[in-house]
């Protein structure tokens, strides 16, 4: 403790963190209940996402409380939940509807982890949808893991969409890998403008999807 009888900084901030924990405890408490009661075993909302089960049963529960909790730690927990395989497609559209109405972020807050969970459960379905808020900028870096999501989509425009965002460094870098999956060989040429890009971690993505483009095309020119 400080001397001068004033309360150190850490010792504000540790209260701060105390009092927001049992605060998210209290405001999680009735979701964990009715998720037991479906007969889902789990202490808390964490439960979901650092444990290896199937609770596909409770995704309707956590779907219609998703737009109604305000608690933004426990949305986050929500949204996690749901970043899921056997969340799809129902989760998609909700989680849409959260992204464009959570506010911007500097990067890992809520925005960004529903544009993960979108990475996840995004289909066909939502495509015209997610390629709008993908070119919107007014979302920003937020928009990262979107263009991700394109790259499990069927949609033949979903190359030409990635192809755009190459454009826009808020999020070409996580334009590449799903354009190396799509195995977009007209992307071939731009991609291997990032082989010299600063970022270590753009010029490894891009040598993966040139990789994958060359082995794709090499497959074609053979039949």
């Amino acid at each position: 403790m400080a001397t001068d009888g004033s309360i150190p900084d850490w010792w504000e901030r540790e209260q701060a963190r105390r009092k927001r924990v049992e605060q998210n405890r209290l405001d999680a408490k009735p979701l964990e209940e009715a998720i037991r009661k479906l007969g889902v075993d789990i202490s808390s909302l964490d439960d979901l996402v650092n444990r290896n089960f199937d609770y596909k049963i409770a995704v309707p529960l956590l779907l219609d409380w998703l737009p109604r909790v305000q608690n933004q730690d426990v949305k986050s927990a929500i949204v996690r939940a749901l970043t899921v395989k056997f969340a799809k497609p129902e989760a998609a559209k909700p989680l849409l509807k959260e992204f464009m109405q959570a506010q911007v972020s500097s990067g890992g807050d809520i925005k960004w982890v529903i544009g993960n969970a979108l990475s996840v459960v995004a289909d066909d379905s939502v495509f015209d949808e997610l390629v709008a808020l993908l070119r919107d900028r007014r979302h920003g870096r937020d928009r990262e893991m979107l263009a991700w999501a394109l790259g499990n989509m069927k949609n033949p425009r979903a190359a030409d969409v990635l192809i755009e965002m190459l454009d826009d460094e808020q999020v070409a870098g996580h334009a590449i890998a799903p354009l190396g999956k799509l195995k977009a060989i007209r992307a071939k040429g731009r991609l291997e403008q990032f082989l010299n890009h600063p970022k270590a971690w753009i010029r490894k993505a891009a040598k993966t999807a040139l990789a994958r483009i060359s082995k794709a095309e090499h497959v074609q020119t053979r039949k």
